[in-house]
């Protein structure tokens, strides 16, 4: 029969891989989009960079928070 401990090392990563997927499609889609934006209107393109900076930094957040859930996990 397994243990809780056995399983330990499963769950990190699971939730440090799951917990990847969303920032990384969120963060290609968001890029996507402000290059789009650029692309079409380059006179607005420092606003567009600023606000595409924020928001990618607001989306990898989920991403760090996935990591630290998984080493928790891990070593807790």
């Amino acid at each position: 029969m397994e243990t809780v401990t056995d399983l330990t090392p499963l769950g990190a990563g699971l939730a440090i891989g799951l917990g990847a997927i969303g920032p990384g499609l969120g963060i290609g889609f968001g890029v996507q989009a402000a290059m789009n934006a650029i692309g079409r209107n380059p006179e607005a393109s420092g606003d567009i960079r600023n606000t595409m900076i924020v928001g990618l930094g607001l989306a990898e957040a989920i991403g760090i928070y996935a990591f630290i859930i998984g080493i928790l996990l891990a070593f807790g």
